[in-house]
């Protein structure tokens, strides 16, 4: 479903990686918990600033029409892959997935990395967002691929717990 003037823009969690380490393998799952305050368990960030990290499989699209290159979006080292909703200027709004809920902190700027990936690919992360986002859990739960994912509207029923 696209955003018409109010609507809430839904889409689907297409990938989940867990990092075994920092600068280490990514490993792709089916499933993963999220634990409010922490991030995503067994991942090497469990527990840092940037609890999640999160990109756009139609930005990631876009990036490799861009480069004309075929790089797997685990290359991004985020660990979570949604498509449907655009995650450019969201710093702040609430992101749910599945049943858990994620406040956007801000843009993840690519690091030379990216160009190991491919020569090129970090230049071109650094418009609209490329990098992703990173993000911190206020409602924790299991999360799975194919998950609906959408932005919340009502930041009063967070803060309830409704």
């Amino acid at each position: 479903m696209l955003l018409v003037s109010g609507e809430t823009m839904s889409g689907r969690l297409e990938q989940i990686w867990l990092k075994r380490a920092r600068r280490g393998v990514m490993d792709p799952v089916e499933e993963a918990t999220l634990v409010a305050g922490k991030g995503v368990e067994d991942s090497a960030n469990f527990g840092s600033y940037r609890q999640v990290t999160i990109i756009s499989l139609e930005r990631w699209l876009d990036m490799m029409a861009q480069l004309g290159a075929d790089v797997d979006p685990s290359a991004r080292r985020a660990e979570l892959l949604v498509s449907g909703v655009d995650l450019e200027g969201s710093r702040g709004r609430l992101l749910e997935i599945g049943s858990c809920v994620l406040r956007v902190g801000g843009e993840t700027k690519p690091c030379e990395r990216m160009d190991e990936a491919y020569m090129g690919l970090r230049d071109v992360m650094t418009a609209q967002w490329g990098g992703g986002a990173w993000a911190e859990v206020l409602r924790g739960g299991a999360i799975r691929v194919a998950d609906p994912v959408l932005w919340q509207r009502d930041l009063f029923s967070v803060a309830s717990g409704s």
